[in-house]
């Protein structure tokens, strides 16, 4: 969301449509992936620098957009590739930390353990809700961005779905929030519990 709370109604309805855009694409991607992830992949990549270069609620300034030449990624790795059923803990609430300096309320509920570490699931406290996973690596601060990724943020349709039960969590998907690239917006930071210790050398670069 933007931090500047003047938005005209016009700014309303194009970010309803960004939303809306990128829900869509991951409707392709899931449907994609399903028999060719590596080609859903480069799907995802040509969807956002199109969404980044054109949509008038991109991150990027009209001169940066002006000159945009494409994100950067990691070469897509299936070994960064898994699928994981959720582990149920206690319902808390918690504050997670925002790029503005204050914090939204979530609740946790579960966590997933995979090979290259523990995640916690968040629920955002709120109308609708929405499932947001964060993540932090040894890769945040030098070739990504330092308040960490998201992989998960249903409230914006970033969903890669679910397999027999199993959330399906492809890190070469992760992405760096919006105030990476502009301060005006204003995004939930990875927690602590949500940082991991090895390189996660997938997804969106820097």
């Amino acid at each position: 969301m933007r931090s500047d709370p003047k938005n005209r109604p016009d700014e309303y309805l194009t970010l309803l449509d960004w939303r809306r855009r990128v829900a869509g694409m991951y409707a392709e991607v899931r449907a994609r992936a399903a028999s060719d992830p590596v080609a859903a992949h480069r799907y995802w990549r040509d969807e956002r620098n199109d969404l980044f270069r054109s949509h008038p609620q991109s991150p990027l300034s009209a001169g940066e957009r002006a000159a945009f030449r494409g994100l950067r990624y990691f070469d897509y790795n299936p070994s960064l590739a898994f699928t994981a059923r959720v582990r149920s803990l206690s319902e808390t609430a918690c504050e997670v930390a925002t790029s503005a300096g204050g914090s939204i309320p979530f609740v946790r509920f579960g966590a997933v353990d995979l090979p290259v570490g523990t995640l916690e699931l968040m629920w955002l406290d709120a109308y609708g809700g929405g499932l947001l996973m964060p993540l932090a690596d040894a890769t945040s601060g030098t070739t990504t961005y330092g308040g960490g990724r998201y992989l998960l943020d249903t409230v914006k349709g970033a969903d890669l779905g679910s397999r027999d039960g199993a959330l399906v969590l492809d890190f070469n998907f992760a992405y760096n929030p919006s105030c990476a690239y502009n301060g005006k917006w204003l995004c939930p930071l990875a927690p602590a519990a949500n940082r991991l210790t090895v390189a996660i050398e997938g997804g969106e670069r820097l």
